[in-house]
């Protein structure tokens, strides 16, 4: 008989070589990991891919400047992202690089194919091009400052003749598609923001370059490389060698059931993903999630700042479970998530080591003492049995549900309370109390009571497992129970499993206790190449002391804060300023998220005029400040009342 499992295929984007990856790396990985071997504890055939995007201008000026080829520059660094996958016990089925001979065949035939339809047509592009994002932009969307608006950094004027995709054939289509596929984008949130800009216009897109040729040859063109998103994007079908033999993969895995991106690429993924395959004429992908940013300490990472974190010492330091039980449990997919390092320690230390851990060894130290290290199998003998067992069965049941829906840290928190319950429930049968009894009823209410924990612990270990995958068989083989890898999740699903004549074997703290750190050291990443001082404007010329009293600086309290509608980068704030309140137009929505917004202080230039924006008025300037790389702060006031006089 054939398989008859369900597939289910699952991708993180393709990471790009430029320097080691970071933790908001890590937590993108380990989400999708969890993910897949949840779906395999459920019974699913599972294809995880995860992979490198290795071409551009970006490589290629970066390999020169060290005298070595882009293939060797890029191998060197990748070699670095299997080294970290390894380390966290991601479980990917695959790693694709868009060096691999298997992707370059595919990107030349659907870039073919795209371009024998005529969707594909050549033409001289000239604008602005920024090179770490790799992306082209028109004079309308930069703006008055000629900035990037994905990453604020400064845009080079570029003049070449490119291949273009007739991206804006595809809006009424997508359109159509995104009404009758309301979850293909999630969160919410990012699905409203991807059919505003889409709705704003679109411009054909430029799918090839000349002024460098570290690239995939354009097949028919080999002057031309292929530019990056008809190049990455098609990492996901190119891992199934859909041209290999019958294309077995392609057939099986093909659409994919989930990409898993950041929040900052989502609009290539939802966007220009989608029409390229509506060209191509393929399945779409069944949903596309973008997480949020991981920030350090309240800001967001950035190498300049150097609170860029590596995550090798932590696992180094903590393990690997421990950083990905944090990382899942203390942020809701979707949101930006929060690192520091006490609290880090302060939470591995609290669920990991004292909860689980205590519970499993105080379990298995009982079973020994009490039984000589053997379980036997009891049914509930009063309402605090009946309660945990009922308990566990349902706690399988909330887990499932938030795990299906994306809801991770839901689904951790489900079995957490599990956990808390059973360590209640040692101290109300207080089995040390029942061992010094002689009565027949104490003794059986004492074996029952080590086979209620034991048969918990079961059921948690098996939950937890697509979580700390390190700690879960240590579960398994201290409860004496052997083929922890063959448990699915219909085996954590019915209570009264463990046999009668079980013998636990006791072992070391699964997770050992840590001090508190006092305070944050981040490890930084080595930055990706040397600043660039160049990109930084120079300074302004003097002006006098009464030209400086001329401005009028106060400190605002943000009131509210909504996204600008068809618009990309403004926020519109009204601020309490003392006497009055103004509304005030800001182009930080790449950063802040306006919910995040409310309640801050804010440096607030109140005597600005007056200037009309996308039909609002803005009165005054927020001010902030920007490193030139990729993090922009707005001031933040706290501790003075809103109407202060910035001096």
């Amino acid at each position: 008989m054939g398989d008859t499992k369900k597939t289910y295929y699952i991708t993180t984007p393709i990471y790009y070589p430029s320097a080691k990856l970071h933790i908001g790396h890590t937590y993108c990985t380990s989400v999708a990991d969890t993910i897949a071997r949840f779906k395999r504890l459920a019974g699913y055939d599972v294809r995880f891919l995860t992979g490198s995007d290795e071409h551009g201008q970006k490589i290629q000026r970066a390999a020169e400047a060290q005298g070595i080829t882009p293939l060797e520059y890029t191998t060197n660094i990748v070699n670095g992202f299997k080294a970290l996958w390894e380390k966290m016990h991601i479980s990917n089925d695959d790693f694709i690089r868009t060096t691999d001979e298997r992707h370059e065949k595919v990107v030349q035939e659907l870039f073919t194919k795209a371009y024998e339809k005529g969707d594909i047509y050549k033409a001289e592009y000239e604008g602005w091009y920024c090179t770490p994002c790799e992306t082209f932009w028109t004079e309308q969307k930069l703006g008055e400052n000629h900035t990037c608006p994905d990453c604020g950094r400064p845009v080079e004027k570029v003049k070449e003749e490119s291949y273009f995709f007739k991206l804006a054939k595809y809006t009424d289509q997508w359109l159509k598609f995104i009404e009758e596929n309301p979850d293909f984008i999630q969160p919410e949130s990012r699905r409203n923001e991807m059919i505003q800009f889409v709705k704003q216009g679109l411009e054909d897109l430029a799918v090839s370059r000349t002024s460098f040729d570290w690239g995939i040859k354009v097949p028919f063109d080999p002057k031309h490389v292929v530019y990056v998103w008809f190049d990455a994007l098609v990492n996901y079908i190119s891992a199934l060698s859909p041209f290999d033999g019958d294309g077995e993969l392609y057939k099986k895995y093909w659409p994919a059931d989930l990409h898993l991106v950041g929040k900052e690429i989502v609009r290539f993924h939802t966007i220009i993903w989608p029409m390229m395959l509506m060209s191509l004429e393929l399945p779409l992908p069944k949903k596309v999630f973008g997480h949020g940013w991981m920030i350090v300490d309240g800001t967001k990472m950035s190498k300049s700042l150097g609170n860029v974190i590596d995550p090798i010492p932590l696992i180094d330091t903590y393990g690997a479970d421990s950083l990905r039980y944090y990382l899942l449990s203390e942020i809701t997919l979707g949101n930006d998530g929060n690192f520091t390092l006490p609290n880090f320690v302060t939470k591995i230390n609290a669920d990991l080591s004292n909860d689980l851990g205590n519970l499993l060894n105080r379990t298995i130290a009982m079973i020994e003492k009490y039984h000589g290290g053997v379980i036997t199998k009891c049914d509930d003998m009063d309402d605090l049995d009946r309660d945990v067992s009922a308990l566990a069965v349902q706690t399988v049941k909330d887990f499932e549900v938030a795990m299906e829906n994306m809801e991770l840290n839901k689904g951790i928190k489900a079995v957490w309370a599990l956990i808390g319950r059973m360590n209640k429930y040692i101290d109300e049968t207080m089995p040390w109390v029942l061992a010094k009894s002689e009565d027949a009823n104490d003794k059986a209410r004492l074996q029952s009571a080590m086979y209620h924990l034991a048969e918990a612990l079961r059921i948690i270990a098996i939950l937890v497992s697509p979580v700390i995958p390190v700690g879960a068989p240590k579960i398994w083989d201290q409860l004496g129970l052997a083929g922890f890898g063959e448990a699915t999740l219909e085996d954590a699903k019915t209570w009264g499993v463990l046999p009668t004549g079980t013998r636990v074997v006791k072992g070391e703290p699964i997770y050992p206790r840590f001090e508190i750190p006092e305070m944050v050291e981040a490890t930084p990443v080595e930055a990706e190449e040397a600043v660039d001082t160049s990109n930084i404007p120079p300074l302004k010329e003097n002006i006098t002391y009464d030209d400086f009293e001329k401005l009028d600086l106060r400190v605002a309290k943000v009131v509210s804060c909504e996204k600008v509608p068809k618009s990309k980068k403004l926020l519109k704030f009204v601020l309490d300023i003392g006497i009055e309140e103004r509304t005030v137009l800001s182009g930080i929505s790449q950063y802040y998220e306006p919910e995040a917004m409310v309640g801050k202080k804010v440096i607030y230039l109140s005597n600005l005029a007056p200037k009309k924006m996308m039909g609002i008025e803005s009165y005054g300037m927020i001010l902030s400040a920007s490193d030139w790389e990729e993090h922009l702060e707005v001031t933040n006031i706290e501790s003075l009342p809103a109407g202060s006089v910035v001096k």
